[in-house]
């Protein structure tokens, strides 16, 4: 960043104090007593009820009452672990009393928008989350729940967006929107990288030299607990947006900024506090610690949810494409009787030469037709239409900005047409936050296509089968293909 904006970092974290944080929620016995209002006494000798004697009972309201008292009366304050961001008249201390009563959740409609321009009315509960909504969408446009889904507050008269948190309640966010901003619904495959691979985001350089100004304050609780960014806002009713073509609407110094908005602000922008940065990861960098920041320990509950649903239900452990898929199994019909294959090894080896027996048998036959009269197009040369990770004849900008809306993260890619090449392709491939292009040609050999990105040395004979081998091996790329970028219509 520029040197005013490192001054302004360095004063901050100067400033900021340090607050101890809960270890953990839980109660320990002597916190919570071992008697109360609502507890029973043993009867003495005196008290003992004969059997033809009746009883009083207390009212079922009443004990309900009482015990709803012992309940509030035996939970201790928990203090609040960012007591700075409270306002002089607000108290540091959340009080049992001051938690929210549930109250019956009504419905309404929301809007939502895909990628290419699609839309769908879902009607949700006032109590339903992002990350409910967003399951809600892969179920009814059949996609692969991943957990990478995620749900876009766009602001286009503002050039803003942000990604909402997977707790965020969308009734109270829809509040906040005006009538030209939109729901996205998109992939979103950096949401909780930072946990994953947390020096991408907060690399050695980017915060050392923070540690040389104020040697007090060690770098692993730099990384922890960000407190000093609470100096450029107050983010308890405030959100971080991305700014969108930041240069053409706010004259920035470079395409990587972003935004503290207010949730109140709406359509002007005065109250905007815009901010910029030198490149991407910087701009990463900062926006994942206001979330930090904002959130804290919510974000790590955020993430853990699907990793804990996947640890209890193991078979659901990879992501399922179709109930009819999960349950063929491997046959084998080369007798008279059909069998079943159960040795993986073998049925690896089937699937594999009935493969490549099926690639044979496609390029005798032109089952799509042709482009041209004097270009028959095989289906080996069109197949790749098909998939997701195609994106067709789309410029070198618009697959960088699809990469990065999707999460910069390492093996995310698309394939596209050439634009310099009208005979070849190109692989878009993301690694270390750097977005790279790799160009698969094609080559002839004994009178059949191939397509390779290594002048021929590996040959392929579709785009398919070229992305199935680079996703198991690294070969000439610099990393395996992880992730591709997909749009789903709604």
């Amino acid at each position: 960043m520029n040197s005013s904006f490192e001054s302004l970092y360095s004063a901050c974290s100067m400033q900021s104090e340090s607050t101890p944080l809960l270890q953990n929620g839980q109660l320990s016995r002597s916190q919570l007593g071992s008697s109360g209002p609502g507890a029973l006494q043993p009867l003495s000798p005196r008290q003992k009820v004969q059997r033809s004697q009746p009883v009083r009972i207390m009212a079922v309201r009443r004990l309900q009452e009482e015990e709803q008292q012992f309940r509030t009366s035996s939970l201790p304050a928990i203090p609040n672990p960012f007591p700075e961001l409270c306002s002089p008249a607000s108290s540091p201390v959340l009080a049992p009393g001051s938690l929210p009563q549930s109250q019956p959740a009504s419905k309404h409609d929301v809007k939502v928008f895909s990628e290419d321009g699609t839309s769908k009315v879902v009607e949700i509960l006032a109590d339903m989350t992002a990350r409910d909504l967003c399951q809600l969408l892969v179920y009814k446009s059949h996609c692969v729940d991943d957990n990478s889904w995620t749900l876009v507050e766009h602001h286009p008269h503002l050039g803003l967006e942000r990604c909402l948190e997977d707790h965020e309640l969308i009734v109270q966010v829809e509040s906040t929107m005006g009538s030209e901003s939109k729901f996205l619904f998109r992939k979103n495959y950096a949401k909780y990288e930072f946990f994953k691979n947390p020096m991408n985001f907060f690399p050695e350089q980017m915060v050392a030299w923070c540690q040389q100004t104020n040697g007090s304050i060690p770098q692993s609780q730099l990384l922890q607990e960000p407190r000093h960014l609470q100096l450029l806002a107050d983010l308890e009713d405030s959100n971080i947006f991305s700014l969108i073509a930041g240069k053409k609407l706010y004259s920035a110094p470079a395409e990587y900024g972003f935004c503290i908005k207010p949730n109140r602000v709406r359509n002007e922008t005065k109250e905007l506090r815009l901010l910029c940065a030198e490149d991407e990861q910087s701009r990463t960098c900062w926006m994942t610690a206001f979330r930090l920041l904002k959130y804290g320990m919510l974000l790590y509950q955020n993430y853990r949810i699907p990793q804990q649903r996947k640890a209890m239900l193991p078979h659901f452990s990879t992501p399922v494409r179709s109930v009819s898929e999960n349950s063929l199994v491997a046959m084998d019909f080369s007798g008279q009787i059909g069998r079943v294959i159960e040795n993986p090894a073998e049925a690896q080896s089937a699937a594999l030469e009935e493969g490549h027996a099926w690639r044979k048998r496609s390029t005798r036959m032109n089952i799509l037709g042709s482009q041209s009269p004097l270009h028959p197009s095989t289906l080996s040369t069109v197949i790749h239409r098909t998939q997701h990770w195609f994106h067709g004849r789309i410029s070198r900008e618009e697959s960088h900005r699809i990469i990065k809306q999707q999460g910069l993260v390492d093996g995310l890619f698309l394939l596209r047409d050439s634009q310099s090449n009208p005979k070849a392709f190109v692989l878009t491939l993301c690694h270390h936050q750097k977005i790279k292009h790799f160009q698969i040609l094609p080559c002839e050999d004994d009178g059949q296509i191939f397509f390779s990105l290594d002048d021929g040395n590996t040959k392929f004979s579709d785009l398919i089968q070229l992305v199935e081998f680079y996703q198991l091996n690294k070969g000439v790329l610099p990393c395996k293909l992880k992730h591709h970028c997909i749009r789903v219509a709604l």
